[in-house]
């Protein structure tokens, strides 16, 4: 159910694939999401028709290995799971791509379950009311 974007700088196909695993796992060890639950949009931007800009914010200093993590996903997790989230995605994006965690930089966009439809036009998590039932 997370809808995840993944921008990087100069990113090879394999690099996207790294860091896309490293994602995909970690939401599924720290906020239990099944393994088929797959939706990602993996982008190399590469600095001249497309780049990504940063800066040292918060003491944080970050090079062109720069990697940014969108999730999208339904609200409801508590504070922990998230530094969780956010922990182990540094963790795997290392192991599986070399990007350092300093690098790693990710958001968390929260909505409901009406702001989702997975196919055929249908809200399959909030369906529609028929005759006052659901």
């Amino acid at each position: 159910m997370p809808l995840v974007r993944i921008d990087a700088l100069k990113a090879d196909g394999e690099r996207l694939h790294a860091l896309g695993r490293a994602v995909h796992e970690a939401l599924g060890e720290t906020l239990g999401f099944p393994s088929d639950d797959l939706f990602q949009v993996l982008t190399s931007h590469d600095g001249v028709r497309g780049t990504l800009r940063y800066g040292d914010y918060l003491g944080v200093r970050r090079d062109d290995d720069v990697v940014f993590v969108g999730i999208t996903l339904r609200a409801g997790r508590p504070d922990e799971q998230k530094r969780a989230l956010y922990r182990r995605i540094a963790e795997l994006a290392h192991a599986y791509a070399g990007t350092e965690p300093r690098n790693v930089l990710v958001t968390i966009t929260e909505n409901q379950s009406i702001d989702w439809s997975f196919g055929e036009g249908v809200a399959q998590y909030a369906p529609a009311e028929v005759d006052g039932r659901r």
